[in-house]
């Protein structure tokens, strides 16, 4: 009777995990047509919508009825359900008892600048923020839009107002889709869990959580504003994207819609500080991240995951898959999470093929709703590291493609030989070495020079 109990526990067990796994929005399919094939007819398409190239979301009231009468059409190359990606923690708590690294001679008058310790040198912890701002390119600086694709961000935040992203085509407040981009009162971006009677993302993107207001700040919180922190891009747009529930559970629908839009609208980078742990054998976001990156130049930095118990078990995400992290696709940059004392941090996942380079993500320091800061881990935290050095080099060279910056940060890294065998470059991402690679290497994507007075 014991062990039937134990098999009944076990097997119930199991069988809660599978429905997890496997949970999906009732209402939506996506359907990927042969080339020049057109959709087919169906009673249970209640609306249809192109996404790109021949990739459409439909509207459905039974996903599973239509998926399995579109699987046998000539038309169809093949079809896919938009998966929850299920409930999990965003960030990992920092340890209380630990104390900041403080950085010195910070040049910012920010009063809690000096506790980024990311500023510090690559070739100690951090990646060089400070000697690159010393030895800025002699080129005209522009404005570089960065999407927080995450739970919201705090728009009102003292550290962030003056930094974010204004739709310009929108008249704040009218009700009207003024720039006739399918959303109303898109302001500052869209907000793709709360929608509207029609089924339309909403436009308040506003952060209920934390973990979206940390990430931008890390990006581009206002340097020189006597407040809090400063970010580590100087000429930086937040695009606020809420796609990310408080407890985690994002959908794929909601990933990709929020990757188009920000593509469409101007974004450069996309941070992705999120993802699952199983994919369901669909390639709707990845190819999602291929299509704005070859269209429209943008770059998906992605978070590898937390799942390490290092030093004694790295968790390598090239046989146990992590989504988006583990997508072949070149146009998806993934990062690791390293701790002030230079080392990987213990909870970062690794991957010699699927984890691109390494960036500070350990008790990091950022801006918080209502005018609040604090330390978060995770490579969360480590994946906007990376967004707003990205951005910093776009400034003076905005003309480089997703696939040129992704080179650019990969190939000028700091070696740290610690890292050898748990990703792709071996190194922590350099600001200051980024800058004269791009420099050096594509002179012609930069901004004009600045000339001399």
């Amino acid at each position: 009777m014991r062990k039937f109990g134990l098999a009944l526990i076990a097997f119930l067990t199991v069988g809660a995990a599978f429905a997890q796994a496997v949970r999906f929005e009732q209402n939506t399919l996506f359907v990927k047509l042969n080339k020049g094939a057109k959709l087919p007819a169906h009673g249970l398409i209640e609306n249809s919508k192109h996404l790109f190239g021949d990739l459409y979301e439909l509207t459905t009231s039974d996903a599973v009825l239509l998926e399995n009468d579109l699987r046998t059409d000539s038309a169809v190359a093949w079809t896919e359900k938009s998966f929850y990606a299920g409930p999990r923690d965003l960030a990992l708590p920092s340890d209380s008892k630990s104390k900041p690294a403080l950085v010195e001679d910070v040049n910012f008058n920010d009063p809690q600048a000096a506790s980024v310790w990311a500023f510090n040198d690559a070739s100690r912890n951090g990646v060089s923020v400070l000697k690159a701002y010393g030895e800025l390119p002699n080129r005209a600086s522009k404005s570089i839009i960065v999407a927080v694709v995450d739970t919201g961000v705090d728009y009102k935040h003292e550290d962030l107002a003056a930094v974010m992203w204004v739709n310009k085509g929108e008249v704040a407040g009218n009700g009207i889709d003024d720039d006739n981009n399918g959303y109303i009162d898109d302001v500052h971006g869209i907000n793709t869990i709360d929608r509207n009677a029609d089924g339309s993302a909403s436009a308040n993107p506003m952060d209920t959580h934390s973990h979206g207001t940390h990430v931008s700040g890390t990006i581009g919180a206002k340097q020189n504003n006597g407040k809090g922190i400063a970010g580590i891009a100087a000429n930086v747009q937040i695009m606020a994207i809420r796609t990310v529930p408080n407890s985690g559970d994002e959908t794929d629908k909601n990933v990709v819609e929020s990757y188009l839009y920000a593509a469409k609208n101007g974004a450069k980078l996309i941070n992705c500080s999120f993802g699952k742990k199983l994919n369901e054998g669909g390639m709707v976001v990845s190819e999602a991240i291929k299509h704005v990156g070859e269209t429209y130049g943008t770059l998906v930095i992605a978070a590898a995951g937390n799942d390490s118990w290092g030093p004694f078990r790295w968790f390598d995400i090239d046989t146990n898959l992590r989504y988006p992290a583990s997508f072949e696709n070149e146009h998806l940059l993934v990062i690791a999470a390293t701790a002030s004392s230079g080392g990987l941090a213990s909870f970062s996942n690794v991957g010699v093929k699927n984890v691109d380079v390494a960036a500070p993500g350990q008790d990091v320091f950022s801006t918080t709703p209502n005018n609040g800061y604090q330390s978060m881990s995770g490579t969360s935290m480590a994946a906007p590291t990376t967004a707003g050095v990205a951005a910093q080099v776009l400034t003076y060279f905005p003309k480089l493609t997703a696939l040129e910056i992704k080179d650019v940060l990969m190939k000028s890294v700091t070696p740290v030989s610690a890292f050898a065998g748990k990703m792709v470059t071996g190194g922590r991402i350099d600001l200051s070495a980024a800058l004269k690679y791009a420099e050096a290497t594509y002179p012609n994507r930069g901004s004009r020079r600045r000339i001399a007075r």
